[in-house]
């Protein structure tokens, strides 16, 4: 096959089924997070540069983690992994901060408050999206 998987099943696919709405949702988040982090820097940058370069770094991982699991092969899915494990890692040590260290973030982040400017599906996302590949991975 040309994704690596000899398996030949349509159902371990990352971007089909139900993980289309997942794909959908993370390409949607990578345009709101590259818009919101884009205007931050352009316009705010001194007043909290790290906290916008987070931000920054978040879209990126975002669109990193949105063509994994669209791809859905096995290389892609593991790109998709290492990209969701880092936004856990990243939302919950940012949200921690951004409650500790207030003044840092000044302005709502896509990391920032556990994600609550988003409606905390940064903190929801990766969480359902390493379910995700973990299911589709052993269906």
């Amino acid at each position: 096959m040309a994704d690596g998987d000899s398996s030949g099943s349509p159902a371990l696919h990352t971007g089909r089924g139900p993980g289309r709405l997942l794909v959908a949702v993370y390409g949607l988040l990578a345009l709101a997070a590259t818009g919101r982090s884009v205007l931050q820097i352009s316009e705010y940058y001194s007043r909290a540069p790290v906290a916008y370069l987070l931000s920054a770094l978040a879209a990126v991982i975002y669109i990193v983690a949105t063509v994994g699991l669209a791809r859905g092969d096995r290389a892609s899915v593991g790109v998709a992994r290492v990209a969701l494990t880092i936004e856990l890692v990243g939302v919950l040590v940012v949200g921690a901060i951004s409650y500790a260290v207030p003044d840092a973030f000044p302005d709502k982040t896509v990391w920032s408050h556990f994600g609550s400017g988003y409606g905390y599906v940064p903190l929801l996302l990766p969480i359902l999206g390493l379910w995700w590949i973990r299911h589709t991975r052993t269906a």
